[in-house]
């Protein structure tokens, strides 16, 4: 715990003396892998500033104790509430300018239908439908394997890495609900790493 607690301290520390060049957006969708959510956010939050988007369905897993004390969470309640009248802001495009990057980690069978299908019905598919994929976009897919190996979920998969959005690809595992199979989302240390190692190798820009 002290050894945490000394991790946490000096990832503040260092957010707080170094330029924050690459801001994210972290999103859970409803499956029960939202669970670890508050581990995604703790591994981004070390080194990045991070904001978070969570679904209705996904906030019946996700501890918020869990969650950083400094990260601000976004509801579909907060998409309503902020707008009164014309000329105020809306949440889910300031969320897609203040940005660089998005990570839907776990990405549900029912939010990667509606991403696919273009649908914007809550706050976190509104930010996708508003995306610039000129800007990088992950996904981590968590679900039963049935619905993994639907056919409409390869379809779906097809549509969404036409847009752009990469694929941090689901691993084999005990699932929820009993079953082994190969659907479950990737570790948050995994979904962590492979972001960070794209941003580090990615071209920096000459003065």
């Amino acid at each position: 715990w002290r050894i945490l607690s000394l991790k946490l301290q000096i990832g503040r520390w260092l957010r707080s003396i170094l330029p924050q060049e690459n801001p994210g957006l972290l999103a859970a969708s409803g499956s029960v892998a939202a669970i670890k959510f508050g581990n995604l956010c703790h591994c981004f939050s070390e080194w990045a500033e991070v904001k978070a988007v969570a679904t209705k369905a996904s906030l019946h897993f996700i501890d918020r104790a869990s969650l950083p004390k400094d990260l601000k969470l976004y509801t579909d309640e907060e998409e309503w509430s902020s707008w009164g009248k014309i000329g105020d802001s809306v949440l889910h495009i300031e969320l897609r300018r203040w940005a660089d990057i998005m990570v839907i980690a776990p990405l549900s069978a029912n939010t990667l239908g509606k991403i696919a299908g273009g649908l914007c019905d809550n706050l976190l598919t509104c930010v996708v439908r508003a995306w610039d994929y000129s800007k990088p976009m992950f996904v981590a897919p968590a679900m039963n394997t049935f619905m993994w190996s639907n056919p409409f979920t390869e379809k779906h998969l097809m549509t969404i890495d036409e847009l752009g959005i990469s694929l941090i690809p689901p691993v084999s595992k005990r699932l929820a609900c009993g079953d082994y199979g190969n659907s479950a989302m990737a570790e948050p240390s995994l979904i962590h790493s492979t972001v960070r190692l794209f941003l580090e190798s990615r071209p920096q820009p000459s003065d």
